[in-house]
């Protein structure tokens, strides 16, 4: 009788890598993402980090950014580190909590996601918003389900 052998750490690397470079192929193939000077970065599990610009088409009556770019940052950015750990289903926010702290003008914004808890069903992940002099504008945070959405069924996820 054969004993199968546990796959080796570097496989499981491998497939973890491509699995975060797919995610990110995701994201760029998504149509509202056209619509921002944006770009993400998986480095690692239950970590994601969005670049993007903010200038004054994003702004509100009285000058600074409208609170949608808060929310859709943030919510990608935890949707995204929440999502490297589920290799098959494409996540749903279920929930998302805001917190606004400072408003942000012209410039440059990194949103930084961490998957906190939760891998099966549900998980849960924060994220915030740093601005150009490193400041926290806005934090969230999100609770995610597993959808009946196969990842390897959207046109923008790519295994490589």
């Amino acid at each position: 009788m054969k004993h199968a052998t546990p796959p080796d750490r570097a496989a499981q690397a491998l497939g973890a890598e491509a699995h975060y470079r797919a995610l990110e192929s995701l994201y760029a193939a998504a149509p509202i993402n056209h619509l921002f000077d944006s770009a993400i970065e998986i480095p690692e599990r239950g970590c994601s980090r969005i670049r993007f610009n903010i200038d004054a088409r994003h702004f509100h009556a009285a000058g600074a950014a409208h609170g949608t770019i808060y929310f859709k940052m943030l919510d990608d950015a935890a949707f995204y580190a929440a999502n490297t750990l589920v290799t098959d289903r494409f996540l749903l926010t279920t929930q998302f909590n805001l917190l606004f702290t400072r408003p942000l003008s012209e410039g440059p914004v990194t949103a930084e996601g961490r998957w906190i808890s939760g891998q099966r069903r549900v998980l849960i992940a924060d994220a915030r918003l740093i601005d150009s002099v490193g400041e926290e504008v806005a934090r969230g945070t999100g609770t995610f389900m597993r959808s009946r959405i196969a990842l390897a069924s959207l046109p923008g996820y790519r295994m490589r």
